[in-house]
């Protein structure tokens, strides 16, 4: 008898007009979509929120707000309660992934452009590789070559535009890179709850507060909100943090980390293609080149590890 396929973490209602695959492949296939799209243009939504919200308070309140739904929704589904401990290993996680790595996103976008902060994103297993080296596992020189030739295509990016603010803008996003990196790195080695929409909740919601917390501190406040603004607000909390961190958390747990992480691929073309359509952003030779090594480094980056887990 072959195995039930892994379960979603939600339902559709009965008058809704679509349907969740019921195999295997094809709930795979769904969450690859949410994560591909969704993922690529949330970076365009943080583009539009910043008219509005100060940059801290953006990723906080927009991962607290998510947090408390997705909690809600969990609850409501009569999931297991989580232990101290439990509750204690989200809050760090969700404090690197979702509170810091959010807010630096956010802050960096200020001055940098949607499809160029996308690329950037796409170094973060380069840095994974560099907090694994740092745990003790051996490094080898091909995983130090896609290390190097990502930070190669980092410069390549910032290439002819030397003004202060682009540099501090590359720097935190940057940033959160490692912060999310980190945070990664954290949760394959912290006891998380079991259920997957109480983990997520628990992640995105701690880490919220704590980065609506660090925004408050620093002065932060939200004064006024624009209607695009507000709906571009609404889209990062529904669709981008409640749903797309669901469906990544979804193929971490039932596929492999290739395939999971293969969205670092498709969401820079993603959010390049939005940015100039939407936005107007200008795509410059050398974000073409510095898009190509990158994506090449992170590319290498997968390969080395696959071959050094025998699976090649």
């Amino acid at each position: 008898m072959s195995a039930l396929p892994p379960r979603l973490p939600f339902s559709f209602p009965d008058r809704f007009p679509f349907r969740a695959p019921r195999s295997h492949q094809g709930r795979v296939g769904l969450a690859l979509a949410v994560v591909y799209l969704v993922w690529g243009s949330t970076y365009l939504g943080i583009h539009l929120s910043l008219e509005s919200f100060p940059p801290l308070m953006l990723g906080g309140l927009r991962n607290l707000f998510a947090g408390i739904g997705l909690f809600a929704i969990a609850v409501h589904r009569k999931a297991v309660m989580p232990s101290a401990r439990e509750v204690r290993n989200a809050a760090i996680v969700g404090t690197l992934l979702e509170g810091l790595s959010s807010g630096m996103m956010a802050w960096g976008m200020r001055t940098v452009g949607t499809g160029t902060a996308a690329v950037m994103v796409a170094t973060v297993p380069l840095f994974a590789t560099v907090f694994n080296a740092l745990a003790g596992r051996s490094v080898t020189r091909g995983e130090w070559f896609a290390v190097a030739l990502g930070l190669i295509g980092i410069v390549l990016l910032n290439h002819g535009d030397p003004s202060p603010s682009s540099t501090f803008g590359t720097l935190a996003i940057l940033c959160a890179a490692i912060f999310w990196a980190g945070g990664a790195h954290l949760a394959t080695r912290l006891p998380q709850p079991t259920d997957l929409l109480m983990s997520t909740a628990l992640q995105i919601g701690l880490g919220g507060l704590m980065a609506t917390g660090i925004a408050l501190l620093s002065g932060e406040r939200l004064t006024h909100i624009g209607l695009g603004a507000g709906v571009s607000f609404l889209y990062l909390m529904l669709i981008g943090s409640m749903a797309a961190y669901v469906a990544y958390n979804f193929l971490i747990r039932h596929t492999s980390t290739i395939v999971a992480t293969s969205c670092l691929y498709v969401n820079p073309v993603v959010a390049v293609m939005l940015g100039a359509l939407l936005l107007g952003e200008i795509v410059t030779q050398w974000t073409v080149i510095a898009t190509v090594v990158i994506l090449a480094s992170v590319g290498l980056s997968f390969w080395f590890d696959y071959r050094r887990r025998g699976l090649a």
